[in-house]
């Protein structure tokens, strides 16, 4: 990788719960259309339409470098499965991409987990992942 910057889980993304069931919050990060699926902490409450911040997180399969394109979250609706966006930073074991909203998106522990025909990740390259099953919110505790 071309570049190493610490603190990369500080990036929380904010947004509104709009419902909390067994394990799994629907949350809309703001200023989008998407409503992500994600699994949550034991104890986590929030009420539904309260805004709160957290980190999104998602384990990597394949991590590609492209050459263009914009940023997204597949499916609007349900667990993210590709991530398309921005490195915003970097460190040894994850990144965080600006696709929509930051995601931290931990890395893929073998090479085989990479192409990078465009290029080393790094701070502003575009990135499209493709991510494990399991995407969790880690609220934001104060």
């Amino acid at each position: 990788m071309a570049e190493t910057m610490a603190g990369a889980t500080t990036v929380a993304a904010r947004g509104k719960v709009t419902a909390l069931k067994d394990g799994v919050v629907r949350f809309t990060p703001s200023g989008t259309n998407y409503e992500l699926h994600l699994l949550v902490a034991p104890g986590f409450a929030a009420a539904a339409g309260r805004l709160v911040q957290g980190s999104i997180r998602v384990q990597a399969r394949k991590v590609w470098t492209v050459p263009s394109g914009g940023n997204f979250i597949s499916p609007i609706f349900g667990p993210p499965r590709t991530i398309q966006g921005r490195v915003r930073s970097i460190s040894d074991r994850e990144i965080v991409v600006h696709a929509g909203t930051s995601i931290v998106v931990d890395l893929p522990a073998q090479d085989t987990g990479y192409d990078l025909a465009s290029g080393p990740i790094a701070v502003g390259a575009i990135v499209n992942v493709v991510a494990m099953p399991g995407a969790r919110f880690e609220p934001v505790t104060k």
